[in-house]
């Protein structure tokens, strides 16, 4: 991604994709996994790629601007972040150690030839990370399986909603959105909904911004930037993903200029699923960006073989 801005803001200043990726993206990415090992090769390693990253930084500083939030709002509000973890229930538990390792075989024999096989490996990991929500989105028939994830949810929304706070609730999967908004009628707590099906969006917006629903349920994908939500001051995340920035842009819906009251966080995560690996994943190539650009920023990657194995792991 870093070499791609490059490519249009600068052009020559480095060679090729190709020959980015490996002066610099290999080593740095196996030094930094180095890091993590002992011995003199894991040392020579962690190494390089610090002398790799300091020569980067060296050479793109002189075309680097960047106005983080932090830097130009100091007057923000808090923001507090926690992550919720959440058990699966013993018969979803079950399910889940079954169904991943009948994916986990099925996909090591095709991760090495990944450009061929990438719809086949996403496919598999989307059906794991669904099953880590509630395992009736995988097969209605599981619908008697509780969802362990909604159940944490609601038990911190009572609270929120009974004082008097605002919600927003952010899901990749619009069928658990839809899931969730099942039990907000059923518990009569009113809400707004907006997804990338929704057709009067500025509409579904003004209301929640003029009236007094205190829970607003959003996709990720349609309502994770471009939207001014000061209204709430709690977020909800309710599966994680690999790209941080995603996760950010939801929260800097309500945390930005404008808002009054300090903001809570909240990041539910299944533990022993998929949805832990993806943490870990994303925290790991956080901080592989901040190693480079030297602050806060995270960007996203394409997920190579190695990243795919961990995460079936």
């Amino acid at each position: 991604d870093l070499w791609a801005l490059f490519a249009i803001t600068a052009p020559g200043l480095f060679a090729s994709g190709r020959r980015f990726a490996e002066e610099y993206v290999r080593p740095i990415s196996a030094g930094g996994a180095a890091g993590n090992s002992a011995g003199d090769s894991a040392g020579d390693s962690a190494q390089n790629a610090a002398a790799l990253i300091a020569k980067l930084r060296r050479r793109i500083r002189p075309l680097m601007m960047r106005r983080t939030k932090e830097l130009v709002a100091s007057e923000l509000p808090a923001k507090q972040e926690q992550i919720l973890r959440v058990e699966l229930a013993p018969r979803h538990r079950k399910l889940y150690d079954i169904v991943l390792q009948k994916e986990r075989q099925k996909l090591l024999g095709l991760i090495d030839d990944l450009d061929r096989n990438r719809f086949i490996v996403f496919r598999s990991l989307t059906l794991l990370r669904m099953l880590s929500l509630d395992a009736s989105l995988v097969d209605e028939a599981h619908a008697d399986i509780p969802s362990s994830k909604l159940d944490a949810l609601f038990e911190q929304l009572d609270d929120v909603v009974t004082e008097g706070h605002r919600a927003l609730i952010f899901s990749q999967f619009t069928s658990f959105l839809r899931k969730a908004a099942g039990r907000l009628d059923a518990a009569g707590i009113a809400y707004e909904y907006l997804d990338g099906s929704t057709l009067h969006r500025a509409d579904v917006i003004a209301r929640f911004k003029s009236g007094d629903a205190p829970v607003f349920l959003i996709s990720l994908k349609a309502g994770g930037f471009g939207l001014n939500l000061t209204e709430a001051d709690y977020v909800f995340l309710l599966d994680p993903w690999w790209n941080p920035a995603t996760e950010a842009q939801a929260v800097d819906r309500t945390h930005r200029i404008g808002q009054t009251r300090p903001v809570n966080v909240y990041r539910l995560v299944a533990t022993g699923t998929i949805e832990e690996k993806v943490m870990a994943l994303r925290d790991r190539k956080a901080k592989l960006f901040d190693a480079v650009m030297d602050d806060d920023a995270v960007f996203s990657t394409a997920l190579t073989a190695d990243d795919i194995r961990g995460l079936l792991e």
